[in-house]
């Protein structure tokens, strides 16, 4: 055994020699040996995985690269219909590490340019190896490692410029594996291959829903296209759609369509309704929804029941979103548009979506129970939205007797209870009433037995006691009304409820009788489907530079230009010539090429203006939109049905509209056109702009417009505003000729209406600005008597002649008036007696403006799902514009009003409320417009004082304590600063409050004997 180990011969070198032969240079037999030995390696065709992972170790060419990854997309065995690479394995895992961190970067711009190849090129095998949860674990695992060391590179310096470009490669490569829409279908085969056991498929379900459905992919996508971006700012990353939440979502939305559609298994059905789950917590929940009614709900090629066994498997908190989220989609995009659904249209399509509610309801009747809460909630049946979702719903709840009668037991019970008559908003007890009545209808003659013997309980006659003792007219009248028309179904003829008001028979109180005789069925789908247009999503566009003005090629001389000598030119000295035109900026140009002849004419139709607006890449069509709308649009607002049936078209246009050219005075000209729609139809588009305000998925910026055209088109109905886009919307056959209207009237020449250049923009802060002012209209009087406080007794008080002479003519007036034998003719003549003229402009602004501004905010801080509306809403600087926009218009509607006292109520107790209280904790933004609001409910109600103490007698001592724990806290000391402002501010609001509680002490008290 020894003599197998004794070593052949032995080699002994110096230290010297070592170092020296570790420096020396491979000869040149030794390097062909290397080159030889990884040319073998290389181009040997892979037989197995192992092969495959050392080749491509290997740095192997694009020869063998292609040969590696068609190897690797082949199906072993033959008739299996997955590829070896994705079969889970730790050797799959290995690959496709190595093609995404090695191959990739150094490849994928010849993959790229080769992809014209067809079906084998390398770029469709390189993706197809990578379509897998394995493949897009690897590319988010590298991306991070990139974002990672590129921000710690930009802490430390310098910067490698290696990183911007892997990490756009990487983005592609995400993209590209990424698209289609059966890549899910694809995921979820991959997962349950090979195996029944569902301890192996499990997990691996679990890892498909933890990727895509969690938000990883648009987080890091995103993440690293900042980084890419900021690190070389020169090279464009472009359509990268993962790193945009709309268009993911739309992504996971049809996939998850596209699994549906397949036979489903309850595996598969459990997959759907998970990542669903997970898709609804992205951000565009509603979109994703409308998305799924569009492709499995209203879809003649697929079954209805599809979307209903989708959502069976979700928990019940996202079944109930769900379900409210399609009622809202159905009204907003079908039924709104009815209105009060007098017509005969309006049956088909309510029925048809009545039928597609039931079809969306769990097979397990858990829909049921959610239609339930949504009926007698507090969300209000639908708040805000029109009757016709309502009976849509009732539709579906009358196919059983047992939930029509718990609907209305539930809601006679709720109209009739004390706290809800005084704390809920106006529009949820409207809403809540019409649900009533319909309930009342269907069980009437379903079981009129029933009904009889609910009218004889003490729930009917505490409600009705309760409602014609309300405070507020609106209350009262709703109680009349569901009293008259619900003893119409039972009593008799000479036993039935009359109170022979004139608002219970007017058109209102008719058309609310009537709807206990509503009977609605449910239908087909046919009528949802007419006209159905599906709006392909829009691809996400990188960031480039907008086009400016297109210059127009130079024109080509059609004439010749002959010049005359002396001796030719003409001898009629006679001849007057023509003044010089004034100069035209357009024909100032230097250069002749640059004069435009071709300029698009201002839009003289509705639809033109439409068009102008949606032509978002045109600077001209813009600027003419944006410059005619307003004149445009008050102009036609009287004159036939352009605007009426474009209103909302028109005014979700001007919403969303971005200033892509950075044009002048686009925010204002905006505005001005959304406050002409308003204007145009004030009780249509003001509850629609409310509604947009919670609803839309717009921005801060857009949201505070929303309230400045609510606010600012508000007062111009109430007669405080004039705006000067109204007399240039005047037709010629109103005005005077020019030449006349200088003969009566101080005619000014600089104020030329028919051009828009005399038209002065709103500032910035308008609403700031009118709040202001109302404050120190507020303020002035208080200041006043301070002062005379001051000064000394009036006693002492130094009068001139005129002031005695006028106190003793006032003194001699009272004497006469109290004395009756003293007769006093007066030398003014009799003023004529003004007839009574109803006020409808208070009461168009209570209803259309405040109420739902009101209602529908405090739906939305009621509702569960809500969370990110919330965020939005108490934006400090959007919470004070809302709460200023609110206090000018209680002060627009006046304290004429009859809903005056409702108006109170909400807006006291809004103001009172625990979030806006907590909001402007440390916020003298929002402290000040909390302080305005009383201001204008203290301003309104300055006559009314006493009713204010009596039915908000708690609210006005718990204002008072408020707004003195905020003058105690705020130092102020600037003269003129902001802190000293809001002090002033609430000092003025206590001293008026410390008035009506001193005066109306007693009544507070509730001690009211021997008071007058």
């Amino acid at each position: 055994m020894d003599e197998l180990l004794k070593p052949a011969s032995i080699a002994r070198r110096t230290k010297k020699d070592a170092e020296a032969d570790f420096l020396r240079e491979l000869s040149l037999r030794e390097r062909s040996d290397g080159a030889e030995a990884r040319s073998q390696v290389q181009h040997k065709p892979p037989g197995s995985q192992e092969d495959a992972l050392e080749i491509l170790r290997h740095e192997p060419d694009y020869d063998s690269l292609i040969s590696v990854l068609s190897f690797l997309s082949r199906h072993e065995p033959p008739d299996s219909h997955l590829p070896i690479i994705k079969l889970p394995s730790p050797l799959s895992a290995q690959l496709v590490q190595i093609l995404v961190s090695n191959i990739v970067p150094n490849y994928w711009a010849i993959l790229t340019e080769d992809v014209h190849r067809g079906k084998n090129s390398g770029l469709k095998l390189l993706l197809y190896c990578l379509s897998s949860i394995t493949g897009v674990n690897a590319i988010l695992v590298r991306l991070r490692a990139l974002v990672q060391e590129a921000k710690s590179e930009a802490a430390a310096k310098p910067k490698r410029p290696d990183i911007s470009l892997n990490l756009a490669i990487l983005l592609d490569l995400l993209s590209c594996v990424l698209q289609g829409d059966g890549w899910l279908f694809e995921a979820w085969r991959l997962a349950t291959w090979g195996t029944d056991e569902s301890a192996r498929v499990k997990p691996r379900v679990q890892e498909i829903v933890a990727t895509l459905g969690s938000g990883r992919i648009i987080s890091l996508a995103a993440e690293a296209e900042e980084v890419a971006k900021a690190n070389n700012p020169s090279k464009r990353v472009d359509d990268i759609w993962p790193a945009n939440s709309l268009q993911y979502t739309q992504w996971l939305g049809r996939n998850i369509v596209k699994l549906v559609l397949s036979d489903l298994r309850p595996d598969q059905r459990k997959l759907c309704s998970d990542l669903f789950a997970k898709a609804l917590r992205l951000g565009h929940s509603d979109r994703l929804i409308k998305q799924l009614l569009s492709e499995l709900l209203l879809n003649t090629q697929v079954g209805a029941t599809k979307l209903g066994n989708l959502l069976g498997n979700l928990p019940q908190t996202e079944q109930r979103k769900v379900l409210f989220s399609v009622l809202k989609h159905f009204s907003a995009d079908h039924l709104d548009r009815l209105g009060r659904c007098e017509t005969e249209e309006s049956k088909p399509l309510i029925s048809a979506v009545a039928g597609a509610i039931s079809a969306v309801l769990d097979p397990e009747g858990n829909g049921k129970r959610h239609l339930l809460e949504w009926l007698t909630g507090s969300s209000g049946a639908g708040l805000g939205e029109g009757v016709g979702i309502r009976r849509a719903v009732m539709a579906v709840i009358s196919q059983n007797r047992d939930d029509l009668v718990t609907v209305l037991e539930k809601s006679l019970s709720q109209f009739g209870d004390q706290l809800y008559i005084k704390y809920s908003p106006v529009l949820q007890q409207e809403a809540h009433a019409q649900v009533l009545l319909l309930s009342a209808g269907y069980v009437h003659r379903k079981s009129p037995i029933k009904l009889a013997f609910l009218l004889r309980s003490s729930v009917w006659l505490n409600a009705i006691s309760n409602r014609l003792g309300a405070p507020h007219q609106r209350a009262r009248f709703l109680g009349m009304v569901v009293g008259e028309a619900l003893s119409g179904l039972v009593d008799n003829s000479d036993k039935r409820l009359n109170f022979k008001m004139e608002e219970t028979d007017q058109d209102e109180g008719r058309w609310y009788k009537g709807l206990t005789e509503v009977s609605d069925e449910l239908g087909f789908l046919d009528p949802l489907l007419e006209g159905r247009t599906d709006i392909p999503p829009r691809k996400r566009e990188g960031p480039q530079k907008f086009p400016k003005r297109p210059v127009p090629p130079p024109p080509q001389a059609g004439f010749i230009i002959e010049e005359l000598s002396d001796d030719e030119a003409p001898e009629e000295d006679d001849i007057v010539p023509y003044a010089k035109p004034d100069s035209d900026a357009e024909d100032s140009d230097d250069d002749a090429t640059l004069v435009r002849r071709d300029k698009p004419k201002a839009p003289v139709y509705i639809r033109d203006l439409i068009k102008y607006l949606r032509d978002t890449d045109s600077y001209d069509h813009q600027k003419l939109a944006l410059a005619t709308a307003p004149s445009l649009i008050r102009r036609k607002a009287d004159y036939g049905t352009e605007v009426s049936e474009h209103a909302e078209e028109l005014a979700s246009l001007l919403v969303g509209l971005s200033d892509r050219f950075e044009m002048e005075n686009f925010d204002d000209l905006r505005v001005q056109g959304m406050i002409a729609i308003v204007v145009a139809k004030p009780e249509k588009m003001g509850q629609w702009f409310a509604k947009t305000f919670f609803d839309g998925d717009y921005s801060i910026s857009q949201r505070a417009s929303i309230l400045v055209v609510l606010g600012l088109s508000a007062r111009e109905l109430a007669g405080f505003e004039t705006s000067d886009y109204a007399a240039m919307a005047a037709f010629p056959s109103k005005t005077l000729p020019e030449r006349v209207e200088k003969l009566y009237l101080n005619h000014n020449p600089s104020q030329n209406y028919s051009s828009s250049s005399s038209l002065k923009p709103l500032p910035p802060n308008a609403l700031d600005n009118i709040a202001s002012s109302l404050a120190s209209s507020f303020l002035a009087p208080l200041a006043a008597t301070a002062a005379d406080a001051a000064t000394g007794p009036d006693v002492l008080k130094l009068s001139t002649f005129s002031s005695r002479l006028e106190q003793k003519q006032k003194q001699e007036q009272e004497q006469t008036s109290s004395n009756p034998k003293i007769k006093y003719k007066s030398r003014q003549p009799k003023k004529p007696r003004v007839r009574a003229i109803p006020n409808t402009t208070a009461h168009l602004i209570a209803t259309s403006f405040f109420s739902p501004l009101t209602a529908l905010f405090q739906a939305a801080l009621h509702a569960s799902s809500s969370r990110r509306s919330k965020t939005i809403l108490f934006h400090p600087y959007l919470l004070a514009l809302y709460l200023k926009t609110l206090a000018l218009l209680i002060h627009a509607a006046g304290p004429s009003t009859l809903s005056l006292p409702q108006m109170t109520a909400e807006l006291w107790r809004l103001l009172l409320s625990t979030s806006v209280r907590a909001a402007a904790v440390g916020d003298l933004y929002v402290t000040r417009a909390v302080l305005l609001g009383f201001v204008a409910l203290l301003d309104v109600n300055e006559d009314r004082m006493r009713e204010v103490c009596m039915e908000l007698g708690r609210e006005v001592v718990e204002a008072q304590e408020w707004v003195a724990n905020v003058f105690g806290g705020l130092r102020g000391g600037d003269e003129g600063g902001e802190e000293e402002q809001v002090k002033m501010l609430a000092a003025g609001v206590l001293v008026r409050l410390k008035e009506g509680v001193e005066k109306y002490r007693l009544l507070l008290l509730g001690d009211l004997i021997g008071f007058e």
